[in-house]
């Protein structure tokens, strides 16, 4: 594929960012790590540009860097069949959430506004000091993931892979490496399959970043899906994942029709 020209970073470049940066520079693109939280004096978008960074600081950018950001809708988790998610998921907004009177996963489905973790009730979740109530949030039942992975995805193919849990805790292994390789590409097979059958809702972006997992005693399952402008690669070949985060994080009118659905809305410029 065309190499990006230049690779933005975000001013805390993390060591996904200086994975991507080196893969990046060796294919002669030039990698700008930004300053700070705003687009440069003077500067005018550009063809053949790309970035990598958390949410909120893409947010504060992309505008004045003229690029588009593919994400899967915030619903998508919700949308899933159950045999892929194996757990009821609701997609809903947080002031509903306040109203749980039992234990659940809660998480914002695109962002990190607050922890995703087990609450005991919604009582534990940010109040109306906080937010406004309209944030969306997803609300799972609790289950256990015996084994974690992440997949980095492009026009449905895994492209690169990682292990990055057992148990809750952190284990990171290339997914080549991993025993269960078989059975993940299997379940990832599932997905994509699903994804691209117009099953209402199960639709994803061409460029995207898949976490699945082992449900003890129960089976596979998707955990979540990610941006892959944003996602960490742990044990994930760098130059397989810079190929989707370019392709995820790119100029807004390099986007086809298909993917225009599932780009992020872009706030206002804001510059120096």
């Amino acid at each position: 594929m065309t190499t990006t020209r230049t690779l933005f970073l975000s001013p805390r470049v993390t060591a996904t960012g200086h994975a991507l940066a080196d893969a990046a520079r060796r294919r002669g693109a030039r990698v700008e790590t930004l300053r700070d939280w705003r687009v440069p004096e003077g500067y005018r978008p550009e063809p053949g540009v790309s970035l990598y960074a958390g949410p909120l600081f893409a947010d504060a950018v992309a505008g004045g860097l003229g690029l588009g950001l593919l994400e899967a809708p915030e619903d998508w988790l919700a949308r899933l069949p159950y045999e892929l998610t194996l757990r009821d998921v609701e997609f809903t907004t947080i002031a509903e959430a306040w109203r749980l009177r039992r234990p659940a996963f809660v998480k914002p489905p695109n962002d990190k506004s607050f922890p995703a973790r087990v609450y005991p009730d919604g009582g534990g979740l940010p109040g109306p000091d906080a937010v406004g109530g309209t944030e969306p949030v997803l609300v799972s039942d609790i289950v256990a993931f015996a084994v974690e992975y992440r997949l980095f995805l492009l026009d449905g193919e895994v492209r690169t892979g990682s292990r990055y849990a057992t148990r809750g805790a952190l284990d990171v292994v290339p997914l080549a490496e991993d025993p269960r390789r078989a059975e993940v590409l299997a379940f990832a097979g599932r997905i994509t399959e699903t994804a691209g059958s117009g099953a209402a809702g199960a639709a994803l972006p061409s460029a995207i970043v898949v976490d699945v997992g082992l449900i003890d005693g129960t089976g596979w399952a998707v955990v979540e899906a990610n941006a892959a402008w944003a996602s960490g690669h742990y044990a994930c070949d760098a130059d397989a994942a810079l190929d989707v985060v370019l392709r995820a994080a790119r100029p807004e009118g390099e986007f086809g029709a298909a993917d225009h659905r599932f780009l992020r809305p872009v706030p206002d410029v804001v510059r120096d």
